[in-house]
């Protein structure tokens, strides 16, 4: 085992362990919850291993990043989620590798995923990104839909060729009244999800939780975790 390799797998197992153990103590079943490994300024080959490690998610978050790796690991069996505030301009590029958009969070991005998803001749599963720090009508600081601008976003979703409604994704906000207060984020997003499921059933996805506050998202009823740092290291800085 390379050095690589087994330092991958000692961080897998140590995430391992905090999954299970805060299922075990929200009194859920570890099999809830999937791990996806955020990938983003790490290598093919860290994505390789990981695949041997028995990752089967992976996440990104630049177009630029991702789009290459996607292609250098296609003969791998995994599941691309696309995790970064996207451009309409880049829309065609992650239609043709992602399996799942999380970032989902304005009509025209919907208007446009559909477009590309439909010419390539895919079906993109899509997460509202919902943002608990935007006022009414506009976007978070870090992306994101208002809450109260969810309900049209996904009957958009829903409604649009090649697309299928997944569920809701958030991330920690760092500012307004969740600033600090992740449990109580991401209960407020569960609220959602639950009121989003009365007119849309399948949409029963919960991306919440990163490396940091993982326990907190699962604690809450999140049923997949974004975890980068805890698996891969601390990122190398951009220059």
């Amino acid at each position: 085992m390379t050095d690589r390799k087994a330092q991958l797998a000692a961080n897998l197992a140590q995430v391992e362990e905090r999954i299970a153990s805060a299922c075990a103590a929200a009194g859920r079943r570890r099999e809830e919850v999937t791990l996806i490994v955020v990938t983003k300024t790490y290598p093919a080959s860290d994505v390789r291993v990981l695949h041997e490690l028995g990752v089967r998610h992976v996440a990104e978050n630049r177009d630029q990043d991702a789009a290459p790796k996607a292609t250098e690991c296609a003969d791998l069996s995994l599941t691309w989620h696309f995790v970064g505030q996207l451009q309409t301009n880049k829309v065609r590029s992650v239609a043709s590798y992602a399996d799942v958009v999380q970032s989902v969070d304005r009509t025209k991005l919907v208007t446009a995923l559909s477009a590309a998803a439909d010419r390539g001749g895919r079906e993109l599963g899509c997460l509202l990104q919902v943002a608990l720090d935007a006022e009414s009508g506009e976007r978070g600081e870090r992306g994101g839909v208002a809450p109260d601008g969810i309900e049209e976003l996904a009957d958009a979703v829903a409604a649009a060729p090649g697309l299928r409604l997944d569920g809701l994704m958030t991330v920690a906000p760092l500012a307004g009244p969740f600033a600090g207060r992740q449990r109580a984020a991401f209960d407020r997003l569960m609220e959602f999800s639950s009121r989003l499921r009365g007119n849309h059933p399948a949409a029963n996805m919960v991306s919440a939780g990163m490396s940091a506050d993982l326990e907190d998202a699962v604690a809450a009823g999140a049923t997949h975790v974004r975890v980068g740092t805890a698996v891969l290291g601390v990122r190398p800085g951009l220059g």
